[in-house]
C-alpha cells in the first residue's frame, strides 16, 4: 500500500477526515483537483456541535480568534421589521453559533492537518477507481498532465456534488433541484443594524415571496455574505420551473461564469434594506443554484462518501458543511481502528447506519424550511434551537451503540455526551470542563460513584476495557465530593459542584458511561456491569 487511505478533495470535510486519522495514528495523503484555496465564502455559519468537534481535535482555539459571534437574525417583510431571533442556548452548552468563511476554515484545517506532517497535493484530480479485496487502486491525474496510481486500504470520497468518487461508485442520487437561481456576493454594508446579527428581508405578493435579500456577518468591518434572487438581466429564464435533472446532471453550487456587478446587488439593498444601506468593497461575486439529494448509500466496499458527495440541499440554518464535518468525524476513529486491525469486522458498516438517517433528515428539514420558513417547525423553541446547533443528533438505532435504558435517563446510549464543569482532581488547582479531559482522547469510560463502596470495581472494569479494547480506552472515576478515592484505584474527578450527577441525571446510582471519539455515548450502564461492557466492547473491537 502506498498509504492506508487516500482523501479525494481538500474541503473543510476532507480536512477534517484527514487530520482524524491521523491524530488516531493513521497515515494518509489528501488530494484535490484546484491548485489553490478559493477566496469564496461559500460556507459561513458554524454550529455550536462543530466547535465541541474542533474543541476535542485541538483546533477550537484558532476557530475562536479568527470567527464572530452571531447573535441571532432580524426579518424584514415589505419594509417593515416582523421578527427578530435570538440564538440562545442553555447555559451548560460551551459554544455559541459563530461565522466563518469557507476559505478560512480550509486556512485553519489545513494549518492544523500540517502540524501531522500531512499535505494537500494540489492540482491533482481523481480519474478512475478499482477496489480488490484488500485495497483501493486510485488512478490520479496532474495538472502537468502526468498520470500514477495510488494504492489504499480504504478511499474517502469528500469531492463535492459533482464527486468522482460517487460516479465512479454507480451511487444513485436521488433528489431535485429548485427553480430560482441566487447571486452571492461578499460585501461591505454601511447601515444601521445591530453587529453580530442575520438580516433576512422579503417582499411578498399575494402570499408569496417575489424577492429576498438574506445577509449573514463575516469578520471583518461590516461585512456580510449577502445571497439574493439574481435580476432578469442576469437570467432572463429564473423563475422559470425547469425540467427536473438526470440523475447526475446536479445543478448545485456556484458558476464559473456570470458575475454580478457591485451595481446588481445595490440594486437589491435598495428595494428590501430596512432603511439606508450602501454595499461597497466587493470581494468577489457569483450565480448559484440549490439542489437537493442524497445518496443511495454512503459506502460501497472500502470507498466511503461524505459531505456534499453524499447529500446535498438548501443552505438554510447552515447546516451542510457543519453535517459534513461530522460524517468526517464519525467516519474517521472507526476506519482507524479498521486500519490498526482492532476494529470489529461490520464496525465501518456502522457509518452509513448512523449517518445517512442524519443527512435524510437535514436535507428533508431544511427544504422544508427553505419553501415554508422554520417558523413552520412545529417543535418548541428551544428544541428548534438545540437542533439547528446540531446538538441533538444521535444514534439510538445504531448497531454499535448499547441499549438504551428505561425511563427518561439522557443522555443515553447514541446521544451527544454534553459538557458540565466543576471537575477537579487532586492535582489541577481550577476546576475543568469535562470537554477538557476528553479533548485528544479515543475512547473514555467515565464510572461514577455517589457513595463509599460504589467504586469497588472500577479498577477491575476498567482493567477489562483496556484489554478489550488492545489499550484504545481511557478510564476515569467521577466521584461525589466525600467518596473514598482510593477504592477506585483509578485517576479520579471530583463531581466537586454536581454538575456531572445533574447534566448527566446518575441520580441512581453507579454509572458507567462510554464515550466514543467523536463526542457520543456508546453506551450507558446503571449499574456498571462486566457482561454488558464486555458485550459492548465486542461491537466495537475485534477479540
Amino acid at each position: 500500500m502506498d498509504t492506508d487511505v487516500l482523501i479525494v478533495g481538500a474541503g473543510p470535510v476532507g480536512l477534517t477526515a484527514a487530520a482524524e486519522l491521523r491524530r488516531h495514528g493513521v497515515g494518509c495523503r489528501i488530494v484535490d483537483r484546484l491548485p489553490e484555496r478559493l477566496p469564496y465564502a461559500k460556507a459561513v455559519g458554524i454550529q455550536p456541535r462543530t466547535l465541541e468537534l474542533w474543541d476535542r481535535m485541538g483546533l477550537v482555539r484558532d476557530a475562536l480568534d479568527s470567527a464572530v459571534l452571531m447573535r441571532g437574525q432580524l426579518v424584514y417583510v415589505n419594509g417593515e421589521e416582523r421578527g427578530r431571533v435570538d440564538l440562545a442556548l442553555p447555559p451548560e452548552v460551551p459554544y455559541r453559533f459563530a461565522a466563518l468563511p469557507q476559505y478560512e476554515t480550509e486556512r485553519l484545517l489545513e494549518e492544523h492537518l500540517a502540524r501531522y506532517g500531512t499535505r494537500i497535493e494540489r492540482g491533482t484530480e481523481l480519474r478512475s477507481l478499482t477496489q480488490e479485496a484488500d485495497g483501493v487502486t486510485g488512478r490520479l491525474r496532474t495538472t502537468a498532465g502526468s498520470e500514477h496510481e495510488i494504492r489504499s486500504r480504504f478511499l474517502v470520497g469528500c469531492d463535492g456534488a459533482h464527486s468522482t468518487v460517487r460516479k465512479a461508485l454507480g451511487l444513485g442520487f436521488g433528489g431535485g433541484a429548485f427553480p430560482e437561481e441566487y447571486m452571492l456576493a461578499d460585501v461591505e454594508v454601511d447601515w444601521d443594524l445591530p453587529q453580530g446579527y442575520g438580516v433576512r428581508a422579503m417582499r411578498l405578493r399575494e402570499g408569496d415571496v417575489d424577492d429576498l435579500l438574506v445577509c449573514i456577518p463575516l469578520p471583518g468591518r461590516s461585512r456580510y455574505r449577502a445571497s439574493m434572487l439574481v435580476p432578469p438581466e442576469l437570467s432572463p429564464q429564473a423563475g422559470q420551473v425547469r425540467p427536473e435533472p438526470g440523475a447526475e446532471d446536479v445543478t448545485h453550487g456556484l458558476e464559473g461564469g456570470r458575475r454580478p456587478a457591485l451595481a446588481h446587488v445595490q440594486a437589491v439593498f435598495d428595494r428590501l434594506a430596512p432603511g439606508r444601506a450602501t454595499a461597497s468593497d466587493m470581494r468577489w461575486s457569483s450565480v448559484f443554484r440549490i439542489s437537493h439529494r442524497l445518496v443511495d448509500r454512503y459506502s460501497a466496499g472500502r470507498v466511503f462518501l461524505a459531505g456534499d458527495a453524499a447529500h446535498i440541499h438548501p443552505p438554510t440554518g447552515a447546516q451542510g458543511m457543519n453535517t459534513g464535518i461530522q460524517d468526517a468525524v464519525n467516519l474517521a476513529w472507526k476506519m482507524a481502528l479498521a486500519v490498526r486491525g482492532l476494529a470489529q469486522p461490520r464496525l465501518l458498516d456502522s457509518y452509513d447506519a448512523e449517518r445517512r438517517p442524519v443527512g435524510e433528515e437535514v436535507v428533508g428539514r431544511t427544504v422544508r424550511h427553505a419553501r415554508e420558513g422554520i417558523q413552520a417547525d412545529p417543535d418548541d423553541p428551544g428544541t428548534i434551537m438545540m437542533r439547528e446547533a446540531q446538538l441533538l443528533v444521535a444514534y439510538p438505532a445504531s448497531p454499535v451503540v448499547g441499549p438504551r435504558a428505561p425511563g427518561n435517563a439522557r443522555p443515553d446510549a447514541g446521544d451527544r455526551a454534553p459538557d458540565c464543569g466543576g471537575l477537579t482532581d487532586s492535582i489541577a488547582a481550577y476546576p475543568m470542563r469535562l470537554h477538557d479531559v476528553l479533548r485528544d482522547r479515543g475512547h473514555v469510560l467515565l464510572l461514577y460513584a455517589d457513595a463509599d463502596g460504589q467504586a469497588d470495581p472500577f479498577a477491575d472494569l476498567a482493567n477489562q476495557a483496556r484489554a478489550a479494547s488492545h489499550g484504545d480506552v481511557r478510564a476515569y472515576a467521577v466521584l461525589a465530593p466525600g467518596t473514598d478515592a482510593d477504592r477506585a484505584g483509578l485517576p479520579v474527578l471530583w463531581d466537586s459542584e454536581g454538575e456531572f450527577r445533574r447534566g448527566y441525571r446518575v441520580e441512581a446510582g453507579p454509572t458507567a458511561l462510554f464515550v466514543r471519539p467523536d463526542g457520543h455515548i456508546g453506551a450507558r450502564f446503571t449499574p456498571p456491569s462486566a457482561t454488558a461492557l464486555s458485550h459492548h466492547l465486542a461491537q466495537v473491537f475485534t477479540r
